[in-house]
Formats: structure tokens, sequence, C-alpha cells
């Protein structure tokens, strides 16, 4: 892999890899973390459909997800599921569907991701998307909070819950969508959970929270990438594995910070 690919692999990671971890520490706290990883299954189809028609799959991928958003969102709210209920039942379906139509020579690289193939008009488009993601999270950030404490507060504060959770989702389903290049649809879900999984177990502020799951996820998919260099396997697997590794130490670090505390607190 030449140095060009390489740095533009590492600024897509440097871009997904932090939104992906602020969005996440949001989906986390709200305890939707097995929605994160099973939406970015649904971008399967479209995807395969911008390798067989020749086309951005990108926009193939953002269509399916933004469509199954909608859809989830609207029966939500029409029926007695739950977002995790008519996920999973999209999920499935999505799966089967996308495996059967994505060209075989091509379903390793949608599944996993290719940060060969990543151009600079790529680099491009996450680094606009990327920004974009995060400066409306930033302007939504307090309502979203707001709402997931209490429902009747966010009412009473005038905040329509039913848009700004749709209007996160999107948000989600965009992110995903435009790493899956580097990491594929089996696994973006997991930049968006893992990082934010680990930095929970270290954060004492939701501010900090934030920022320490931006972080995580900025080091998952750069360390990834550059791994991915030297084993010569798919970076996608490896940005889950180093995100793995940084969970296992913050589980660590924080069972060691409790049992300091336990100490202190016994010989006071």
């Amino acid at each position: 892999m030449d140095t060009i690919t390489l740095t533009l692999g590492i600024i897509v990671g440097v871009f997904v890899g932090s939104t992906a971890g602020y969005l996440g520490s949001i989906m986390v706290s709200r305890r939707m973390a097995l929605v994160g990883d099973a939406l970015s299954h649904v971008a399967l189809p479209g995807l395969a459909l911008g390798i067989l028609f020749n086309f951005n799959p990108f926009i193939g991928a953002f269509s399916f997800l933004a469509t199954t958003v909608i859809v989830t969102w609207y029966l939500q709210k029409s029926t007695t599921l739950s977002v995790e209920a008519i996920i999973g039942v999209i999920f499935v379906l999505a799966l089967s569907i996308g495996i059967l139509i994505t060209p075989k020579v091509d379903l390793l690289e949608a599944l996993f991701g290719d940060i060969s193939k990543i151009t600079l008009m790529d680099t491009v488009i996450t680094v606009l998307v990327s920004l974009f993601v995060i400066l409306v999270v930033k302007k939504i950030y307090e309502k979203l909070i707001i709402g997931m404490i209490s429902k009747e507060l966010a009412v009473a504060n005038r905040i329509k819950v039913e848009s700004i959770n749709l209007i996160y989702l999107l948000l989600v389903a965009t992110i995903v969508a435009v790493g899956i290049k580097e990491v594929g649809t089996l696994l973006v879900g997991a930049l968006v959970i893992v990082p934010a999984a680990a930095a929970k177990n270290i954060s004492s502020t939701l501010s900090g929270y934030s920022l320490m799951s931006a972080i995580f996820g900025l080091m998952s998919a750069v360390s990834g990438v550059i791994l991915s260099i030297y084993v010569n396997v798919p970076a996608g697997p490896l940005v889950v594995i180093v995100g793995t590794v940084i969970f296992a130490g913050s589980v660590a670090i924080n069972s060691f910070s409790k049992r300091v505390k336990t100490k202190r607190a016994s010989t006071a």
C-alpha cells in the first residue's frame, strides 16, 4: 500500500472513529447498544446495489440505513414493539438479502472493509460528513440528554422528543454509512459501541464521557488501519480488536479504582 492511500485511510479513521465514538456515548447511555450494532448490517443491501449498478456505495448504504431508521421510528410510534425488536427483524432480513445479492468477489470487502479502496473523494466526503454530524449532535445534545433523563421533563421544556430521536438515529446512520469502506458492514457498528462502552468505565461526567468516547474511537480506528499494513489483513477486525483491548483496559482501571476507594474508606 502506498503512502497516499495509508494517509487517506488514517484521515478517514480519525474522523469516522472520533465521530462514531461521540455518537456512541449517547447510544450506550440510552441502552441502545444492540440497536447501533444491528443498524450497521442494514447497509449491506444498499452497498451491494452500489457495487452491482456501479454507483457510489455510500449512497446505497445511506439510503437503506435512512429508510430503516424512518420505518423503525414510525413503527415504534404506531405499535407496542420496542426499537430493538423492530431493528432485529429488519436486520436479519437486510443481512440475508445483502449476502444473496452481493457479488462473491466483493462480499469480503463489503463485510470487513478495504482501506486500499479509499479514494481522495471518499476522504473529503468523510471529513465533511463527520464535521456536519458533530455540529448537529452538539446542537441537539442537551435535548437528547433531557429526553433520556425524563420524557415528561422534555415535554415540559417543549422538546419534540420523537423528532430529536429521529434526527439522532439518522446521524448514526450517516456515520455508519461513511465508515463502511474502512471497517465493513459487519463491524462498523462496533466502532460506535465499543469505544463508548470503554469510556463509560472511566468517566465521571457526561462531558468527559463524550470526549473519552471520541478519543477511544479515534485510537481504535487509526491503530487498526496502521496495524493492517503490517499484518496484511483487513482493517475492520483489527479496529474492533484494538477497541476491545481498550475496553478491557478500562475495566481493569475501573476495578482497580474501586478497590483503592474501598481500601481508603475502610482505613478512614
